[in-house]
C-alpha cells in the first residue's frame, strides 16, 4: 500500500527493523535484566556422571533451609512428552533426579542464596554418593542386545521405530547402486542469551508470574500447569526480549518447574540464569544422526529409488512438548525432499542414550536428511560419470507438477526447483570453475564446487501435528487488532519474536490493509495475560500463521471503520471504500484518526446501529490447506581445500531461495545470513563429542568451536517469489532454510576438491583434523597400491 508520496511500508517493502533501534542501543529488556525486591538466586547441583544410582545426597546442616532435593518436590509431577505414534515408549523426566541419574548435568538439588556466587558455594559443599553404572554413549551400540539400559523397564533403548515402504522392491534391478554411511555430529544451539527464569508471586492477581526466555510462553504454561498441578489461570508466563531461540527456547526445562515450585515454597522472587557451561553440557544438544543410505538409479542419473536406515540419538528423556520422536520420525517422511522418484524405503530408530535430550534446532531433521540425500546424489553422479547438477535436474519436481504430492505424501504447494538450480549454476559460473580446476593452484590448494537443494515444510497445521499425538497441536492462530483513540494501532499475538523482526513485519502486514504507518503500530507479544493462545514460534510458522491472523483482524477492523466513516460522510457504506487508511465516499473522505476519535470520544456522533464491538477485533486464521508451505533454495559453494593442513576457505557462496511472497526482503536476507552462519558451523566446526563414560568433551567455547566473522562470507542471494496458493499474500515460512543446506553444499564442495585424491568426507563437521586424517589414509592406500603394482 503506497502513501500520497508513492512510498510503501506494506508487504514487499525493504524496511529496516524498527526494534533494532532499541536493541542496538542496549535498551532491550531480557530476563537477566529483571530486578525485583527480595530476589534471590539459584544454582543447581548437577550430576557429574552420565549414568548412576543415587545412594544419598549429603547436605551440610548449615544449608538445610537453602537446599531442596527430590524428596521436597514429592508433589511435583515429572515432565512427560508423549507421542501417539504406535510403539512410542514414554519416559518420565523427574524435575529433580531421584533413584537414578541418566545424563551428565541432570538436576539433583536446588540451592538458594542472596547471590549466584553464594548459591554455587552451597552447591559445591553438597556431597553426592553415586553408584556409577555403564553409560550408553553410542546410539548404534545402544540398539544391540546386551547394551546397558537407560530406562530398564523398556527392555531396550528405542523410543520409537518407524518404517515407510513405498514400492521399494521395484528399484532393486537398477543398473546403478551406490551405498554410503553418512553421519552428523551432535551440536549445541549457542544463542547469545542462554535460558533464564525469574519467578515471583502476584498476590493481587493470585498468580505465579514466570518470566522466562521462551519461544512459546503459552506452551510453557501448559507444561507448568501439568507438573505443578496449578490451574492455568493462576499462571502467567512473560517472555520479554529473547536473544535467539533456534528451538532451544521452545521446550519446557526442568529448571522452569523447579523455579516455579521454589517461588511458591519460599514466597519471594527467585532467579536462575543459565551459564554457558550448563548450556553446553547439560541442556542443549541436537542433530546427532546416522544414515546407511543406498540410491538406485539409471545410467543417466534418473533415480529409481532410495533405501535408508536412519538412527537418531534422542538422549535420555523425551523433551516437552515435541517429544523424542520429533527427529527420527520426520526423517522417514522428509528424506526424499524435492525429488520425484518411484520407490522408497526408510526405517528409523529414535534411540535413548545417557546424553541430554535432543532438541529441535533450526531446520530440525531437515539438515540431516539434506546432508544424507545430497551426498548420495553426488555419489550417484560420480558412479554414472556425469555432473552432480545433471542428476539433480533429472530428478527435481518440476514447476508444471505443482501442487505436487511426493512419495511420502508431502503436499508441495508451489515452486520451480529446476529454475532455482539453473540460477545458482549460472551465478557460481560452473564452466569457469571447471576450467580453473584443470590448472593446479599456485599454493597447492584444491578447488571444489558443491551443490545442495532442500525444501522446508513450514507452518505445519492441525492436520499434520494431530497425527503425532504430542502435547502441542496448532489450530487456528489468533491475533488482536485495536485502534487507539488517536488512530494508532496495537497488535496482539500469542507467538513470540526471538530475532525474526516481527515488530516490523507484522506492522507491515497491518499497513498493507489498514494503512497505519509502521511507526505507529505496536506489537504486544510474549505475555499469556495479554495475548491470545498460540503454540508459539517454531517451524517457520509465524509469518504464515500470525501474519494471516493479523491480516484477518485488520480486514475486519477496516470493515468496522468503513461503516463508521460512511456514517460520518453521510453516505451509504455500499458507496464507500476503504483505501490507504481512509474511508473514501462519493463526496469526500475521512481518516482512521477521526474515525477512532469519534468511536472513543464522541460516541454521540455514531449511528444507532453501529457495531458494539467497536474498533477492537480478535480474529483467527488457518490457511486454506494447513499441511504446510514449502519454501526451498539451491545453494552453490566454491571452496579451496589445503590437503596438507585440512584448512577450508569458502571462496564464493550463492543462494537462490524461494520463500513465496516476501513481506520484508531485508528481514529475509538477515534470516538467511544468520542461517548460513549456523550451517557453516554444522558443516565445518561444531561438534559435542562424548567419551565412553558419557562425559561431554566440550564445556566452553575454547572446546566447542563456533564460526566467526572470518569464517562466514557474505553470500550472494537471489530471490525467487513463487506465492503459495493457500496463504495470505502467498507467504511461506523461511526462518530455518538458511541453516539447512550449507553442510551438504560445503561437504560436496570439499569432496569435489579431494576426489582426485580418493577422499570422501561423509561426516559433519568436516573438520581440519578429519580432512588431514582422510588425506593421509588415502595417500597411504595409494602408496600401498603402487608397491603392489611394482
Amino acid at each position: 500500500m503506497s502513501d500520497a508520496n508513492g512510498l510503501t511500508e506494506g508487504v514487499g517493502a525493504r524496511l529496516p527493523r524498527k526494534e533494532d533501534d532499541r536493541l542496538m542501543r542496549g535498551r532491550g529488556h531480557y530476563v537477566g535484566d529483571l530486578r525485583l525486591p527480595g530476589l534471590q538466586d539459584v544454582a543447581f547441583v548437577r550430576s557429574p556422571l552420565a549414568h548412576a544410582r543415587i545412594r544419598a545426597i549429603h547436605v551440610p546442616d548449615a544449608f538445610r533451609g537453602q537446599v531442596f532435593t527430590a524428596a521436597d518436590l514429592a508433589d511435583v509431577q515429572p515432565i512427560r512428552a508423549v507421542s501417539g505414534l504406535a510403539g512410542f515408549k514414554v519416559s518420565e523426566q523427574p524435575v529433580l533426579a531421584k533413584d537414578k541419574v541418566r545424563q551428565v548435568g541432570e538436576l539433583l538439588a536446588i540451592c538458594l542464596a542472596p547471590t549466584r556466587a553464594q548459591a554455587e558455594d552451597i552447591a559445591a559443599a553438597i556431597v553426592l554418593d553415586l553408584e556409577e553404572l555403564p553409560a550408553v554413549h553410542d546410539m548404534l551400540a545402544a540398539r544391540e542386545p546386551g547394551s546397558a539400559l537407560v530406562h530398564e523397564h523398556w527392555g531396550d533403548n528405542v523410543f520409537l521405530e518407524t518404517l515407510v515402504d513405498v514400492n521399494f522392491t521395484s528399484a532393486l534391478d537398477a543398473p546403478i547402486k551406490v551405498s554410503r554411511t553418512i553421519s552428523t555430529g551432535r551440536q549445541c544451539m549457542a544463542p547469545i542469551e542462554g535460558r533464564g527464569t525469574v519467578v515471583h508471586l502476584d498476590h493481587r492477581m493470585d498468580q505465579l508470574v514466570v518470566h522466562t526466555a521462551s519461544q512459546m510462553p503459552h506452551i510453557v504454561r501448559n507444561g507448568l500447569s501439568e507438573c505443578l498441578g496449578i490451574e492455568q489461570g493462576r499462571l502467567r508466563i512473560v517472555s520479554p526480549d529473547v536473544g535467539g531461540g533456534f528451538g532451544y527456547k521452545a521446550i519446557l526445562l526442568a529448571e522452569d518447574v523447579c523455579l516455579a515450585w521454589l517461588a511458591l515454597r519460599v514466597g519471594h522472587p527467585v532467579r536462575w540464569l543459565e551459564d554457558r557451561r550448563e548450556h553446553l553440557t547439560a541442556n542443549a544438544n541436537c542433530r546427532e544422526h546416522h544414515y546407511r543410505i543406498t540410491a538406485y538409479a539409471e545410467r543417466d542419473g534418473t533415480l529409481r529409488g532410495i533405501d535408508c536406515e536412519a538412527t537418531v540419538d534422542s538422549g535420555a528423556y523425551s523433551a516437552y512438548p515435541f517429544s523424542a520422536c520429533l527427529e527420527a520420525a520426520q526423517v522417514a517422511s522428509i528424506l526424499p525432499g524435492p525429488y520425484d522418484f518411484p520407490a522408497y524405503r526408510c526405517r528409523t530408530w529414535s534411540v535413548a542414550t545417557n546424553k541430554c535430550p535432543i532438541l529441535p534446532y533450526r531446520g530440525v531433521a531437515r539438515t540431516g536428511v539434506c546432508f544424507a540425500m545430497e551426498l548420495i546424489l553426488d555419489a550417484v553422479a560420480a558412479e554414472a560419470g556425469i555432473e552432480p547438477w545433471t542428476v539433480r535436474e533429472k530428478n527435481l519436481v518440476r514447476a508444471e507438477q505443482m501442487p505436487f504430492d511426493n512419495i511420502t505424501a508431502k503436499h508441495f504447494d508451489s515452486g520451480d526447483y529446476p529454475q532455482a538450480l539453473r540460477r545458482a549454476l549460472a551465478a557460481i559460473d560452473v564452466d569457469a570453475v571447471r576450467a580453473r580446476q584443470r590448472t593446479p593452484e599456485a599454493d597447492g590448494r584444491r578447488i571444489g564446487l558443491g551443490l545442495s537443494i532442500y525444501c522446508e515444510q513450514a507452518a505445519h497445521g492441525t492436520s499434520v501435528y494431530s497425527g503425532w499425538g504430542i502435547p502441542m497441536v496448532p489450530g487456528h492462530e489468533q491475533a488482536g487488532a485495536r485502534l487507539t483513540p488517536d488512530g494508532g494501532l496495537e497488535l496482539r499475538i500469542g507467538a513470540h519474536s526471538h530475532g525474526q523482526g516481527l515488530e516490523t513485519t507484522l506492522a507491515q502486514v497491518a499497513h498493507e490493509i489498514l494503512g497505519v504507518p509502521v511507526a505507529r503500530t505496536r506489537l504486544v507479544h510474549g505475555d499469556t495475560a495479554m495475548t491470545p493462545y498460540s503454540t508459539g514460534s517454531w517451524g517457520s510458522r509465524v509469518m504464515v500463521m500470525a501474519g494471516g491472523a493479523v491480516a484477518s483482524a485488520c480486514r475486519e477492523l477496516s470493515l468496522r471503520a468503513l461503516r463508521i466513516g460512511a456514517h460520518l460522510l453521510q453516505a451509504d457504506p455500499a458507496d464507500c471504500r476503504f483505501e490507504a487508511g481512509r474511508v473514501v465516499g462519493p463526496l469526500g473522505d475521512v481518516g482512521l484518526a477521526q474515525i477512532a476519535h469519534t468511536w472513543y470520544r464522541r460516541p454521540q456522533d455514531l449511528a444507532l446501529d453501529v457495531d458494539p464491538g467497536g474498533l477492537e477485533v480478535t480474529a483467527g486464521y488457518k490457511p486454506q490447506r494447513d499441511s504446510g508451505t514449502f519454501s526451498y533454495a539451491a545453494h552453490a559453494a566454491l571452496v579451496a581445500v589445503d590437503p596438507d593442513l585440512g584448512a577450508v576457505e569458502i571462496l564464493d557462496y550463492v543462494i537462490v531461495e524461494d520463500g513465496g511472497t516476501l513481506v520484508n526482503p531485508l528481514v529475509v536476507d538477515g534470516q538467511i545470513y544468520g542461517g548460513l552462519a549456523q550451517g557453516i558451523g554444522t558443516a565445518l566446526y561444531e561438534e559435542m563429542r562424548f567419551d565412553s563414560r558419557g562425559q561431554p568433551l566440550a564445556s566452553t567455547f575454547a572446546d566447542y568451536l563456533l564460526p566467526g566473522p572470518a569464517e562466514v562470507p557474505e553470500p550472494r542471494i537471489d530471490h525467487m517469489e513463487t506465492p503459495s496458493p493457500y496463504t495470505q499474500f502467498g507467504v511461506k515460512g523461511i526462518g530455518e532454510g538458511g541453516a539447512i543446506a550449507p553442510p551438504a553444499a560445503l561437504a560436496n564442495a570439499i569432496n569435489d576438491a579431494l576426489r582426485p585424491l580418493g577422499v570422501a568426507m561423509l561426516h559433519a563437521p568436516v573438520s581440519q583434523h578429519r580432512i588431514v586424517e582422510a588425506v593421509l589414509e588415502a595417500r597411504d592406500a595409494a602408496s600401498a597400491r603402487s608397491r603392489e603394482a611394482a
